[in-house]
């Protein structure tokens, strides 16, 4: 195997680094390792979030490819902390010669801090009370049909119709519309008389039960 050639998978491998830093600026770190050279390991940094330069060292994940062929060739989604202790999620691709031998690496190092924060911010923002209002809202237009729908199919359950209701069922369905909000309707205690072929007066009292 030339020399070259690992040049070659070098330069290649320094353009991807490049590329995928500068997608994800502030956001992303992309490194370029040369594992031929650990003590100068560092070919290549694009969105320095950990402060490496080119020239530093070859980090331990380096070391150990480095020194087992065998090491996985890549690593996925590990989680990692950059020095100031911000979490990082980080993925490292190893990458081989046409010989087998480890001859760089090209390690991500996702900062999830701000994400993070994101995340927690979206939690708090769609977090519901426990405790539930006193009646059910629904948030939608209702409308009279609706609301003789309901009567009819409240009387219909009981094997009747809404005017031949006994008084503690129509007592009954006139709270239930009040609850789900039929009654707050323009013209509804109008149209629930007809249908019940009670007067307005009964139906207050009926509220008042």
């Amino acid at each position: 195997m030339s020399a070259a050639e690992d040049e070659l998978l070098l330069r290649e491998a320094e353009k991807i680094v490049t590329a995928v830093g500068r997608m994800f600026p502030g956001l992303c770190e992309a490194v370029l390792h040369d594992l031929r050279d650990p003590e100068h390991a560092v070919r290549a940094v694009e969105n320095s979030l950990s402060g490496r330069r080119i020239g530093d060292p070859a980090t331990e994940l380096g070391l150990a490819r480095i020194a087992d062929p065998d090491h996985p060739e890549v690593l996925q989604n590990y989680p990692n902390r950059f020095p100031d202790g911000r979490p990082a999620k980080s993925t490292s691709v190893g990458i081989r010669n046409s010989e087998g031998v480890y001859v760089a690496a090209v390690c991500l190092n996702l900062d999830v801090s701000l994400l993070s924060t994101l995340t927690r911010g979206l939690e708090q923002l769609l977090r519901t009370e426990e405790h539930r209002p006193p009646v059910a809202e629904t948030l939608r237009a209702r409308t009279l049909d609706e609301l003789r729908g309901a009567a009819e199919s409240f009387a219909a359950a009981r094997g009747t119709t809404p005017r031949a209701l006994a008084t503690p069922d129509r007592v009954a369905l006139v709270k239930a519309v009040q609850e789900q909000g039929h009654l707050e309707l323009k013209g509804a205690v109008a149209a629930l008389t007809g249908l019940l072929g009670v007067s307005r007066a009964t139906v207050y009292n009926d509220l008042r039960r």
